[in-house]
């Protein structure tokens, strides 16, 4: 087999970790601006064992701090237990995504990467993975402060999407474990960061359920049947696989229930990595994602692979009468969408999303979309230009905003004919202008997963 396409171009990897300000800007950053454009990717240190997908590689952090008019950039691997245990030995110790689990493994079956994401609540910033526990990082400088367990009381992973309330100031997470029982597990973080309240909910099998929603009465899980069996693998088969005849359902669940009061209701077979919102009424929950029909990561890796586009779904769910509306919104090949942060659980006028390059392997995007559900979801783009590619689009609200579309849009963009990276900063109001700015970064920063916004006044005071 020939190199993975995901250790090449803009999916290589980057080896330095730098910190360096007073960057270049072209244009004029916001003086309103101040804090930090964390985002979280893999990047692996070590060529892998076996075949490798862009999942697999350990997480690294990239961030743009801003403040003052002025911007410095600061990269840095997140030092996991797996991490450390490599670079020890100098070597791959893990397989990834597209290989058998090595079950036999002295250090665990699984690797905890935490590349998928960041999440900042109640003074700590958190990297997230799929299947494993957070650690804490230092905003500052992107040091790996440790595992984070919330006082010894958190027993299961924490998946890459948690939601913050921002009346409550409450965090909703979950986790899942691919082989073990529980399936899934949810918890509810209070205001001041202790956890509060935590349920097992049963499945039948693992699944990967990388997003959940939440509304102000409920929590929404997304069981698709991309399966884990290890059956399959006693068989030497891959562990995971899409089986459509499972079906899909939409779990309901009151926000601090128990797991065994979840309502299951069902939906044509797919997969959706990415909720856009949800929100709730009397009889009515409303949820928006991004929808495909089927998931096989294997294709991914293939030369002649052709993904399966992503589309702006809607599911309307009648919690009276257990019925639900499927219905297609778009059919722009889009993803990974940030709504106002006041927003999330409640009804929202504007999506800000990832528009996806054609014939990407992953979600890279040549354009940011914003979506206006109240003009029937028109959309306005933002074109990143011939040879430039980027991700998501993260919303950052004006202080004081009264408009939900002000503020801006920060997103990380790479040319690929110059071979060099950027940060635009865009007006959220005046989406298809050219960028109020251009942040020149010091090196190549790889395609990545998610990030967010950490305003300066997030970030608890020392002691």
């Amino acid at each position: 087999m020939g190199k993975s396409p995901f250790l090449e171009g803009n999916f290589a990897p980057v080896e330095r970790e730098l910190a360096v300000d007073d960057l270049d800007v072209v244009g004029e950053l916001p003086r309103e601006l101040d804090g930090w454009l964390v985002r979280n990717g893999p990047n692996p240190q070590f060529a892998p064992l076996g075949k490798h997908h862009w999942l697999d590689g350990d997480g690294m952090l990239h961030a743009v701090r801003i403040s003052d008019g002025r911007a410095g950039y600061c990269n840095r691997w997140v030092r996991t237990r797996a991490f450390e245990l490599e670079r020890r030995r100098g070597r791959a110790l893990w397989t990834g995504a597209l290989e058998r689990p090595q079950f036999d493994n002295p250090e665990g079956a699984i690797k905890n990467t935490a590349n998928g994401g960041v999440v900042c609540h109640a003074g700590r910033l958190l990297a997230l993975g799929e299947h494993g526990e957070p650690y804490e990082i230092d905003p500052e400088t992107l040091d790996t402060e440790g595992a984070y367990s919330f006082g010894r009381r958190l027993r299961h992973a924490l998946a890459p999407h948690p939601k913050i309330d921002s009346l409550s100031g409450e965090m909703f997470a979950f986790g899942t474990s691919p082989v073990a029982k529980p399936h899934l597990q949810y918890s509810v973080f209070a205001k001041s960061g202790a956890l509060a309240h935590t349920t097992a909910i049963e499945l039948p099998i693992g699944v990967w359920m990388h997003d959940f929603a939440l509304t102000e009465r409920f929590a929404v899980f997304m069981n698709h049947p991309y399966t884990y069996d290890v059956h399959r693998w006693l068989r030497g088969e891959p562990i995971a696989r899409f089986e459509p005849e499972r079906g899909s359902f939409l779990g309901v669940l009151p926000r601090r229930s128990s797991g065994s009061q979840v309502r299951w209701f069902a939906v044509a077979p797919c997969f959706s990595h990415h909720v856009v919102n949800a929100w709730d009424d009397d009889r009515t929950l409303v949820l928006d994602v991004f929808h495909r029909w089927s998931l096989d990561l294997a294709a991914d890796v293939e030369p002649s692979a052709r993904p399966e586009p992503t589309q702006l779904w809607r599911w309307t769910i009648d919690l009276e009468r257990g019925a639900v509306r499927e219905q297609a919104l778009d059919d722009q090949n889009a993803d990974v969408a940030h709504v106002h942060p006041a927003r999330v659980g409640r009804r929202a006028r504007y999506a800000f999303a990832a528009r996806i390059r054609s014939g990407a392997r992953a979600a890279v995007s040549d354009a940011l979309l914003k979506y206006d559900f109240e003009r029937g979801c028109a959309s306005t783009r933002h074109d990143f230009g011939r040879d430039r590619s980027g991700g998501e689009g993260v919303f950052v609200p004006r202080p004081g905003g009264i408009d939900e579309d002000d503020g801006w849009v920060l997103a990380f963009i790479h040319d690929e004919a110059e071979g060099e990276s950027e940060l635009l900063v865009i007006d959220a109001k005046r989406f298809d202008a050219a960028p109020l700015a251009r942040v020149r970064l010091p090196q190549r920063v790889p395609y990545g997963l998610h990030g967010r916004w950490v305003a300066r006044a997030e970030i608890a005071s020392p002691g």
